[in-house]
């Protein structure tokens, strides 16, 4: 079975990766890229209270989701939402693990209500006043591919705009020796059942047995193969090329996605 959909928006933060306008001269090779710390922004339009209680995740992804939908320019509130991730809140999980080590065992509210799957789709309706439906999910390593089934099944069953967040953070030690994601990683899509005037492609989807697309950067394809949800940057290149392109990527060991990509005409330069 085959899944289509429109791309209208796209959100993206990382390391050496600080937006999507920034990232797609990097993408297409016009601009060397240069691997830096992601830098996470405060999230703002959480309320004093919830700002504080935030980790890294809740600012990964709403720093992801709120560029994709001003650039769709969608309102939050009618999208439905999809989350995706490899594991939790690596820092949250590390200062657990500490408490639960030590002689006092108590768990802070604030760290327990943080380390639940749901913990950033519940920030995320809090910030943006969302009450739509929201899927949280995790598939390891083929968490990006997951999340993008999931948000284009829910596109085409229900006929209804959804913005999928695929995002990791990284686990301090000796978590860190376990897992070793590098750096906090999040891309966001904002996808439709039909074209606007804001839709950037048409993506279909369908499972494959192709090996999936490396980057050609040595750097990227690295970033690529570290974190989970950065297995979604062949797509953002094929986004930026702006022609039919066919991408590969990878899921679970047993089969990979195929993505076709049509690039749309704005409606105010067709004839």
């Amino acid at each position: 079975m085959t899944l289509t959909a429109y791309i209208d928006g796209i959100g993206l933060l990382g390391p050496g990766l600080n937006n999507w306008p920034g990232a797609q001269a990097i993408l297409l090779g016009q601009q060397a890229y240069v691997p830096g710390k992601t830098v996470l922004p405060t999230p703002t339009l959480l309320p004093p209270a919830e700002r504080r209680r935030s980790g890294a995740i809740v600012r990964l992804t709403l720093a992801i989701g709120l560029e994709a939908i001003a650039m769709a320019g969608r309102d939050a509130t009618q999208l439905s939402s999809v989350f995706s991730a490899s594991s939790g809140d690596g820092e949250n999980c590390h200062a657990i693990c500490e408490v639960l080590a030590s002689d006092d065992r108590a768990i802070s509210p604030t760290r327990f209500h943080n380390s639940t799957h749901n913990a950033a789709a519940g920030y995320w309706g809090i910030a943006t006043g969302a009450m739509t439906s929201a899927s949280v999910l995790s598939a390891f390593d083929a968490s990006f591919g997951a999340g993008l089934l999931e948000a284009m099944s829910q596109v085409v069953v229900d006929q209804t705009g959804t913005v999928l967040l695929a995002y990791d953070t990284p686990y301090p030690e000796p978590l860190h020796g376990a897992r070793p994601i590098p750096d906090a990683f999040g891309m966001a899509l904002v996808l439709a059942p039909q074209a606007s005037q804001h839709s950037l492609a048409r993506i279909s989807v369908e499972l494959s047995d192709a090996t999936a697309h490396k980057l050609e950067d040595k750097a990227l394809e690295s970033l690529r193969m570290a974190i989970p949800a950065a297995r979604g940057l062949p797509l953002l290149r094929a986004l930026a090329l702006r022609t039919p392109e066919q991408v590969v990527l990878d899921y679970f060991d047993s089969c990979s996605l195929r993505l076709t990509l049509t690039p749309c005409i704005p409606q105010h330069m067709l004839p």
